[in-house]
């Protein structure tokens, strides 16, 4: 697998906004009632994931920022994972889009806990590195 030059690349950041646009997608059909409080809440939280996940690669110069920002987009995944859970109970959302949706948030929750165990991979510059000064053939050393 090719290593990812932007956040874009990443698989985890392309299933977080392929599920955020279901999630879009599913709560047009909530009711206007809900517009702003379920739909609402479930929209921002979705996009949330990969908002913080575009954060994190951003501090990957430092480890515990980058590795707190993936645990923030984990949050907000599981956080998805709760609303759809109320949209079911609700009657909003069919028993098979909850397992569908569910499941897809499962896989990105796992991946970004993949990153945080590796998050050594993503963050190869000690702290104090000066990035002005980093060239091309002091990237390959690392």
């Amino acid at each position: 697998m090719p290593l990812a030059k932007t956040v874009r690349d990443l698989e985890v950041y392309q299933m977080g906004l392929s599920a955020a646009k279901n999630v879009f997608l599913l709560t047009r059909r909530f009711p206007a009632d809900e517009r702003f409080s379920l739909t609402d809440q479930i929209r921002r939280s979705s996009r949330a994931v990969t908002a913080m996940l575009a954060e994190a690669w951003g501090r990957r110069r430092y480890k515990a920022s980058f590795v707190n920002k993936l645990d923030d987009a984990m949050g907000e995944a599981n956080e998805v994972q709760a609303w759809l859970d109320h949209a079911r109970e609700c009657g909003y959302i069919t028993q098979e889009e909850l397992s569908e949706l569910d499941a897809r948030y499962q896989h990105i929750g796992g991946k970004l806990s993949r990153m945080m165990d590796r998050a050594d991979d993503f963050c190869k510059f000690v702290p104090s590195t000066d990035y002005r000064n980093i060239t091309k053939d002091s990237r390959a050393e690392q």
